[in-house]
């Protein structure tokens, strides 16, 4: 592996950095979205809306307040607080909650792809700059280098290509898993803000609340 880096000129180099970079940060954001997110939102949604049926809406807070320290808590509680404003009120309320957590769910992802255009490109270049060197050498070789100095230099050049594809793809794919995630978990915040909103408005109705 480092043979083939040291092979393949200055601009491997560069492209192992961005790697290093790109890994470094896929893991950072999947231990976020994987683990530090991770939540039955069903069963923690299920528990609030238990407490609000029977009108019991300090118990609902209380709900809340055992997942204040992830995003689904915090917005939920958000709404409940509202509780005996107006419709609009209760929506508004917790669609600012969603809106201050979308950036970080989002936060880097899009860096992924930055990475992946970059080390593409960095190989491109790579070879480019190995061709020109090798065509230079063979310039001034005898009849008999040539030949080998021409593919060994064609040889070299490509693994840059090569290199910069293997971290590009996946680059690719760790972003497109990732937003997946973030999209699955606001889709998530956003329905069960929708439900909380739609049995607040007839619990007010009925007189419940």
């Amino acid at each position: 592996m480092f043979n083939m880096i040291s092979q393949g000129g200055i601009f491997m180099y560069v492209i192992l950095g961005v790697s290093i970079i790109a890994l470094a940060l896929f893991f950072e954001r999947a231990s976020y979205l994987y683990f530090r997110l991770k939540l039955n939102m069903d069963k923690a949604f299920f528990g609030i809306m238990k407490a609000l049926e029977k009108a019991n809406y300090s118990d609902a807070l209380k709900e809340c307040s055992k997942i204040e320290n992830h995003p689904l808590g915090r917005i939920l509680k958000a709404g409940l607080i509202k509780s005996d404003k107006k419709d609009k009120d209760i929506e508004r309320a917790m669609e600012e909650k969603i809106l201050r957590e979308i950036p970080r769910i989002k936060a880097r992802i899009n860096l992924l792809t930055l990475f992946a255009n970059i080390s593409t490109l960095l190989g491109l270049l790579g070879t480019i700059q190995g061709l020109m060197l090798s065509f230079k050498s063979v310039g001034s070789a005898s009849e008999a280098m040539k030949q080998e100095i021409l593919a060994s230099g064609i040889s070299v050049a490509m693994l840059t290509t090569a290199f910069g594809l293997i971290v590009a793809i996946p680059c690719l794919i760790a972003y497109y898993v990732l937003n997946n995630r973030g999209e699955f978990i606001i889709d998530q915040f956003e329905e069960k803000a929708l439900s909380l909103a739609n049995s607040l408005s007839t619990l007010k109705k009925d007189g419940s609340i």
